[in-house]
């Protein structure tokens, strides 16, 4: 390990010790060699003991940066796993991380506009508006039209401070898969590989306007999602200018409740806009915790979504797309032989799997999550369940999935949170049985057909002459073989005469030969000699020239 790596993990070993994390470990999990370790770093002792367990552990992240703050937002979600308290501390580092000073925000934003701020905004807000893990938000307003607006700008040095934990998490990664062997299936290379292409893209603000650009564009008809106008010219690397929206977060409950929201219908359309973005766009936002969503004022018993922050977005290939679709509608209709065969399919489990054992496993899985609703499923259960038949049977870790999953999980935890009594089930099925009628059923080869049509009617004043010219083509090397062949029989032919004469004359000189070297009487051996000799001379003329065909 690097000099670097080495210096974060013993940062990230203090801080946590700092703040007693060690202390909020179950006693199970810390063996006496856990505790001989922790004795031995004496000099590290908590400094927070009058803290609850939750700030201390909000503090630690938060400390520890971006890349921690992340995971622990994530965290936030999940009320099935942390206790009220945990989860509202946790929720903190959603959007109210302490904030940079202003005047470094100031000059970051007028080093990439090359202007000072004034020039092209008005009412510019030194106060931040929120302040999160990897950037800042400050409002003001657009000198050239008056609109409202937002400026987001990267903290300083956060491209540092997370490369230092990318490359930690990297070489760990590489220990842990030389420690589990060649053969190992988690691939934990890569998918902090994986990880690390997705948090890298969300430190480039150009690439997340183009993300909210494109994104926006998908639903810029929808009743269900809002995603803000971005001014693209405005936009830089380390900053971006976009609408400023006015909404109530997500996570605020009792605002919803005050205003009439109509939760059963929202929580509906959040899974909807889940499953449209991954199987109708194939561009899914993968950081849909709730401080990047907030629910419109407008019309509170028809409410629609407001997406931020598209730093971080996600795709599937084709054939992900479709096993994952199949093994959706099979979970749905309980079909687990269908899961089985699809993993084997997909080659997401070995083809020597046990077809009937994995059914079986799958099935004590995921079969009392039926009939229940959302409040009485624990998908934390589920999915521990999960990776437990998954180590059994030696299931590949996709890096590719990784996005989706936590997604999935943060689609739970508002699921939670609005409407505990949603019917999942009932909510996805229909889509994605309309999904994949779309994509193998007469839909789907009509489509194609629509696809291709304009290609083919454009050619298709041509097609006459372009089969008079293939025909007339075709004629002309049918017929260029045919002299080709015809040229290559009568050389044959003469060769055959040529070696026929040349053989002959051959025999007759070689008997003229030897009837002479024994005496016998002379004039046959003369004649003998002189055809062999006439009938040399004619083979050795008539035979045809050396040809290439």
């Amino acid at each position: 390990m690097s000099f670097a790596s080495i210096k974060r993990g013993y940062q990230v070993i203090s801080i946590a010790l700092h703040y007693g994390l060690d202390e909020l470990l179950p006693k199970k999990l810390t063996p006496w060699y856990f505790k001989l370790w922790r004795r031995s770093l004496f000099w590290l002792h908590n400094k927070h003991k009058s803290k609850a367990g939750g700030e201390r552990l909000k503090l630690a992240m938060q400390e520890l940066g971006p890349v921690y703050i992340k995971f622990g937002q994530m965290l936030s979600t999940r009320r099935d796993l942390l206790s009220d308290e945990w989860a509202h501390e946790l929720a903190m580092l959603q959007d109210r991380v302490p904030p940079f000073d202003s005047k470094l925000a100031r000059q970051a934003i007028e080093a990439e506009l090359k202007a000072p701020i004034e020039t092209l905004f008005d009412d510019f807000d030194d106060t931040p508006l929120a302040s999160a893990s990897i950037s800042q938000v400050h409002t003001a307003t657009l000198k050239s039209n008056g609109k409202p607006v937002v400026l987001k700008v990267l903290r300083p040095n956060v491209e540092q401070n997370i490369l230092a934990d990318l490359q930690l998490m990297s070489q760990s990664a590489k220990l842990l898969g030389t420690i589990l062997g060649p053969d190992n299936r988690l691939r934990p290379a890569e998918v902090v590989e994986d990880y690390r292409t997705t948090i890298l893209g969300e430190l480039n603000l150009k690439l997340e306007a183009l993300n909210t650009v494109k994104l926006r564009n998908n639903f810029i008809d929808s009743n269900a999602l809002y995603i803000p106008y971005v001014y693209e010219e405005l936009c830089y690397p380390r900053m971006m200018v976009m609408e400023r929206i006015e909404g109530i977060p997500v996570s605020d409950i009792a605002a919803l409740k005050a205003q009439g929201t109509n939760l059963k219908l929202l929580a509906e359309r959040g899974v909807e806009l889940f499953f449209t973005q991954v199987f109708r766009d194939n561009f899914f936002h993968a950081d849909m915790h709730p401080g990047n969503i907030f629910i419109s004022r407008e019309h509170p018993e028809d409410p629609f979504y407001i997406g931020l922050d598209c730093g971080i977005m996600g795709t599937l290939n084709d054939t992900d797309k479709r096993y994952l679709a199949e093994n959706f509608l099979a979970f749905f209709n309980r079909d687990y032989r269908r899961i089985a065969q699809l993993y084997v399919e997909s080659g997401w489990v070995s083809a020597d799997t046990d077809i009937q054992a994995f059914e079986q496993a799958v099935k004590v899985v995921c079969e009392p999550m039926f009939n229940k609703p959302l409040n009485e499923i624990s998908f934390g259960h589920v999915l521990l369940e999960l990776f437990r038949t998954a180590r059994r049977f030696h299931i590949v870790v996709q890096p590719q999935l990784v996005l989706l999953e936590k997604t999935l999980l943060y689609i739970e935890g508002l699921g939670r949170q609005l409407y505990p009594q949603l019917d999942l089930w009932q909510t996805a099925k229909p889509f994605l049985e309309q999904w994949m009628a779309e994509q193998v059923g007469p839909k789907a080869m009509f489509k194609k057909v629509q696809t291709q049509l304009p290609f083919w009617s454009d050619k298709l004043p041509e097609f006459p002459e372009l089969i008079y010219d293939n025909l007339k083509l075709g004629r002309n090397l049918l017929g260029a073989q045919q002299q080709m062949l015809d040229k290559y029989l009568k050389h044959q032919q003469k060769a055959h005469k040529s070696n026929y004469l040349l053989i002959t004359s051959a025999i007759l000189l070689i008997c003229g030969t030897i009837s002479l070297s024994q005496d016998a009487t002379l004039w046959p051996s003369y004649v003998s000699i002189g055809a062999g000799a006439i009938l040399w001379f004619v083979g050795w003329r008539s035979r045809p020239k050396i040809k290439k065909f």
